[in-house]
């Protein structure tokens, strides 16, 4: 039935790790994708979407950090919203110098220092005072705490949901422009939910904890440390995720409002019609 209706399944492990994919034929239009990969190997055309795709990512984590501000500000130390609001400021200045930038590998650089600032200070967003629930900051491979198991899995959700957004407009997810190409990777998937991170993962997993949806007891600890999931809390952060997509946003580009799940396909839809030249340059995903 999922085949027949173009409905992807994808299994993953109790880690949120993925293990297979059942679909119906692929969409691969061979135009689009050797355009795809002609811009992947120039330099310039790269960066230029890179650039945008980074301007949106770190203009959504602020957004999350001054949203948080507007909404508890009151409720914090003035140390900790002072310290919100310097990095605030800091994620902005970086946005603001990006589009300056030629070389992807500083872009890379750039796109590593505002994710420190970001998860540097994503502690202060956890309203719970329990000690398993705090966030140090970001471990993968495996997740070493609570949050950071919570924040694998979501990442995992999004990344197959960009996968399969790309895949329908007949983009290969396989390359991308942000990050490098590796046997076995979605990369441009990867890519794609970069702008995404922020308001469907972050924030969900924020949600999930200050309303003690999810708390201590949902995890499993493992002898080497590597934290994972329940199956029933699996389940909890599953129907959270697609109430979550079904959540009407207006989007930035197109000045429409749509269901939240919908935007991956709207930015997939977007970086093709760049791609094919209907569009100048590629217009990211910015949450306001």
């Amino acid at each position: 039935y999922c085949c027949d209706k173009g409905i992807c399944v994808t299994y993953l492990s109790s880690y949120g790790k993925f293990l297979a994919r059942v679909e119906g034929p692929v969409s691969g239009n061979v135009l689009l994708r050797r355009e795809q990969y002609r811009r992947t190997d120039d330099p310039d055309q790269c960066a230029s979407i890179v650039r945008n795709m980074l301007i949106g990512k770190i203009l959504n984590q602020r957004s999350v950090l001054s949203r948080a501000l507007r909404d508890y500000g009151d409720n914090y130390d003035p140390q900790v919203s002072e310290g919100l609001r310097q990095v605030v400021l800091r994620l902005k200045r970086i946005a603001d110098q990006i589009p300056s930038v030629s070389q992807v590998d500083v872009l890379r650089g750039m796109e590593g220092d505002a994710a420190q600032l970001y998860f540097g200070v994503i502690d202060s967003l956890i309203r719970v005072s329990a000690p398993a629930m705090r966030f140090k900051g970001r471990t993968k491979r495996p997740p070493l705490d609570r949050v950071n198991a919570l924040l694998s899995f979501l990442y995992t959700l999004l990344t197959h949901d960009c996968r399969s957004a790309l895949e329908s407009v007949g983009l290969d997810p396989a390359v991308g422009f942000l990050h490098r190409d590796r046997p076995g990777r979605p990369s441009l998937a990867l890519d794609l939910m970069e702008e995404f991170r922020p308001v469907m993962a972050d924030r969900l997993a924020l949600s999930l904890i200050n309303r003690r949806q999810l708390g201590e007891g949902d995890f499993e600890v493992a002898d080497g440390g590597a934290v994972t999931l329940k199956e029933a809390s699996r389940k909890t952060v599953l129907c959270a995720w697609q109430d979550r997509k079904k959540e009407s946003l207006q989007h930035s580009f197109i000045q429409e409002p749509a269901p939240l799940g919908l935007f991956p396909f709207l930015q997939a839809q977007l970086l093709a019609r760049h791609l094919r030249g209907d569009l100048d340059g590629y217009p990211p995903f910015v949450w306001k």
